[in-house]
Parts: structure tokens; sequence; C-alpha cells
């Protein structure tokens, strides 16, 4: 199992620019201690997670870093021309000398994204699979013709290619027709923080059952935060957790509203929100050295994962630094 970093870009402090720069420390610090990943995060219209232009904070990352394998979690494709995302991530590409994945999703719950980029959230999904198939097809080949329902081309050639003789790709999902497309295409999964063990257990049945290629197809992130006690850790941790638990909940009230439903949206056991705060807590990597090993040990168990990929949860940059450094040292090579 690899270890990842996960990379939202919030703006706790109210300074865009100090949420970037304190993210980029981040992925650094993550680095030289050997963390093999990092995963960025797409948002749009959010003074709260500044991440809106993922393939130019990628970029900034290559130049700035020189092993970690850097990965979007998600480039949400059916708010972008596909020929220019490919061009994208093909630069990109040659210019991470090889260290590039990619994960697509379709956006959501955020209506405002479907409004401003006008795509009805009826479409999302079907345009993000359609635009992946000729993005895969631009990589790889030349002249290529293209006629889907939402894209075509005729005879269109980019330049230049992948460094990558296969750039690994990822669909963030939990639909079922979604993880077919992404099994059949051998391409990964993604599983969000907030899905619980059971829904990323059964996301995963469903891809092995057409494609059972292995641990590799899986990234999962979490929720993280690790101290010497688990009080400490959840004190730590819980000012996060309620942030996001509120913010959360205010999206799902108005992407409601507008007719959305996304498995984000879904009731766990059809009682509990899966933004409550017990249930974050609960599917979260937060607690003493022996809770977090054990709570790793799990998922390793019953996902047989490819990667982990961690948000570290304190609002201070510090307290996450020195987060990664205990799991470093006391986590990792115990799981």
């Amino acid at each position: 199992m690899k270890t990842g970093l996960f990379c939202n870009y919030e703006n706790y402090h109210s300074d865009a620019r100090r949420a970037i720069l304190e993210q980029v420390a981040l992925v650094k610090h993550a680095e030289s201690l050997g963390f093999e990943e990092a995963w960025l995060t797409e948002h749009h219209f959010s003074d709260f997670s500044v991440s809106p232009s993922i393939l130019v904070l990628i970029a900034h990352l290559a130049g700035v870093t020189k092993t970690i394998r850097l990965g979007s979690a998600a480039v949400l494709l059916a708010f972008h021309d596909p020929i220019l995302v490919a061009e994208d991530i093909t630069t990109l590409d040659n210019l991470c000398n090889g260290r590039l994945a990619i994960g697509i999703a379709k956006g959501g719950p955020f209506p405002e994204q479907n409004k401003h980029f006008n795509t009805p959230m009826s479409e999302s999904r079907a345009k993000t699979l359609e635009a992946i198939m000729l993005i895969h097809k631009l990589l790889y080949h030349t002249d290529v013709s293209f006629l889907g329902k939402y894209y075509q081309c005729d005879s269109v050639s980019i330049y230049p290619k992948p460094l990558q003789k296969q750039i690994p790709v990822y669909v963030a999902t939990s639909d079922e027709e979604a993880i077919g497309f992404a099994a059949l295409n051998s391409f990964g999964l993604m599983g969000g923080a907030p899905f619980t063990l059971d829904r990323l257990k059964s996301n995963v049945t469903k891809y092995r059952a057409i494609n059972s290629s292995g641990s590799d197809k899986f990234m999962v992130s979490r929720f993280f935060f690790v101290a010497r006690t688990y009080d400490e850790a959840v004190s730590e941790a819980l000012p996060f957790i309620r942030t996001f638990s509120q913010r959360m909940k205010g999206l799902n009230a108005k992407a409601q509203k507008h007719g959305n439903s996304s498995q984000h949206l879904e009731q766990n056991d059809g009682q509990k929100s899966t933004f409550d705060e017990d249930q974050l807590l609960e599917n979260s990597i937060i607690g003493d050295v022996v809770t977090c090993r054990n709570k790793i040990k799990r998922f390793q168990d019953e996902l047989n994962l490819g990667t982990l990929a961690l948000k570290p949860a304190s609002l201070n940059l510090q307290k996450n630094f020195e987060s990664l450094t205990l799991y470093n040292q006391e986590v990792q090579g115990y799981v």
C-alpha cells in the first residue's frame, strides 16, 4: 500500500495565498517523509476550498517536488474542454518527469458549478465518461476522430505525447454504471473521505466482479490526525470535522433543492447523515498511534488498498507537520 497526501487547499484563515502556500509546504514535507503520492481536489466558486485551477496547481507542485507522484482528485471533466485537458495532461506529464496520475469526477454536490458551467446535473456523469474516452485516445494516438453525444473531433493530433506509456486514470464514484465503466477500461477507483467502509467494500466488490486486476486499482482518502493520546488527536481534529460537517450539510440542503441525487448525499443505514460529526470521526483515521494503526490495518484487510491518501485534519500547519512525522515514525512501518 502506498501512502498519499490528500490536498484540499482549505482557506481556514481567510487568506487564500496563505492557504495555497501552506498546502504546498505540506506536500513538500510529505515528500521529505517518503510519501509516494499527493492528490489535489478541484473546487469552484468557493472562498474556502481555493483550488479551482487544479492542473495549474499540479504544474506548480511539479516544479517544487522531485519524487512524489502528483494526482488529480479529481478533474471535473464535464466542466472542461476535453481536448484542452488532454493537452494540459500530456504537457504536465512531461514537466513532472512522468509522475502524473489523473482522477476524474462528475462534480457535486455543488449546484453552482453545474449552473455556471452550463451543464445540467443529469448530464454530468455521461459527459465525464465520454470526455475521458476522448482524452485517452488523444493522449496515445494521432489523427483521432471521435463522434460522441457531447464531443466530436476529426483527425486531431496533440503534442507532446505523454512521457509515461500509460498515465494512471482513476474514477471517483459510487455509481454502479461508472464503476462498471472504470472496471471495463481498467481505470482505478477513488473513494472519498466521508464514505463508509461498507460503501467502499461494495464499490470494490462491484469493480472486481468485472476486473479482478488487484490492489493498485483503488485509492481511498481519509481525514487523518495522529497524536500521542486519543483525546489529543480528537481535540485537534474536531474543529476541522465540525467545519466540514456544517459546510457539507449546507451544501446538501442546497443541492436537494436542485434535485441532486448524488451518492455523496445518501443517508448512512437510512438514519444518520454521512456528514454527521460522529460518522465523520468513525470513518476517519484519527487517534493515538495504536488506534491509527488498527484502523489502517482494517482498511488494508477489507479493501486491499493500492493507496491511502491522508487529509491532515488540524487547522494548524505545524500540528499537521508533527502528525505526518509521527505517522512516518510510528504508524507507517507497522501496517
